[in-house]
């Protein structure tokens, strides 16, 4: 039997991703390789065309944050900064990911980071893109986070808190939303679509996913970029957490019947 080879089109992706790079697997392994290479470089860009190749692989390097894939990681983002995606940029995805999957996690993505810049010749440390202080990053937060979850909803996260459990919400505030989402070099939509991509590929956290599925949407996040960004994911983060997440689309931004007959 013929040996199955990635078709021109994901063969054309690879190499615009990957200039030169021959992936050892393909030696070793190249039924599979030539199976992922055609979904992952083919089809799921051809049922991706309106997600920007940028935002994409941005989306595409949170989730492998989430997962803990350090090499992958690394080869990804390569890619990105190939394709344009700015060293500053790159720093807010890993930076974006801290209080969502916890700074243990994040430490080697950001070597990895560093170790990436520093060998394409990028000079270490990058531009401060904070916007707050100590004194006004809680109500700087606090402001942000009503703009994207909405007043509503944080006054009753307050209001329902416990008096021992106050001040997890005031850190939230001010640490979650103060110090990573008041932060210059990408905007808040941006963010928090990264935001739903790294919960969506951390698992376990579908109360979350269906919260930020809602403030997608707040934000200016439609459904079909929803759908587009876990369409991107999927190769990388499997079906079982996909499936999870679009169930939480389908649940807070149900398919118009517009949608439903395209």
């Amino acid at each position: 039997m013929k040996a199955r080879k990635p078709n021109d089109a994901a063969r054309s992706a690879h190499e615009r991703l990957f200039p030169g790079h021959v992936s050892t697997l393909a030696v070793t392994d190249p039924e599979l390789i030539a199976y992922f290479d055609n979904f992952a470089f083919d089809e799921v860009l051809r049922h991706t065309p309106d997600l920007p190749e940028r935002t994409r692989l941005a989306m595409q390097l949170a989730a492998m944050i989430a997962v803990g894939a350090v090499p992958e990681y690394r080869v990804m983002l390569g890619a990105a900064l190939t394709v344009g995606v700015t060293p500053v940029e790159v720093k807010e995805v890993v930076y974006q990911a801290v209080p969502y999957v916890g700074m243990a996690r994040v430490f080697d993505f950001l070597h990895a980071t560093n170790d990436v810049l520093t060998e394409r010749g990028v000079e270490l440390p990058l531009a401060g893109q904070s916007t707050t202080t100590p004194e006004t990053r809680g109500a700087d937060g606090l402001a942000v986070q009503k703009q994207i979850v909405g007043d509503t909803t944080v006054d009753t996260m307050y209001a329902n808190a416990p008096a021992d459990e106050q001040h997890i919400q005031e850190l939230l505030s001010a640490n979650c939303f103060g110090d990573h989402y008041t932060r210059t070099g990408l905007d808040v939509p941006t963010r928090e679509l990264l935001t739903f991509a790294l919960l969506a590929a951390l698992g376990g956290a579908d109360p979350q996913v269906r919260g930020h599925v809602g403030a997608n949407l707040h934000v200016g996040n439609d459904r079909a970029t929803l759908i587009a960004v876990l369409t991107a994911l999927l190769p990388f983060i499997g079906y079982p957490r996909t499936l999870n997440a679009l169930r939480a689309v389908d649940d807070i931004a149900p398919a118009t019947s517009e949608e439903d007959h395209a």
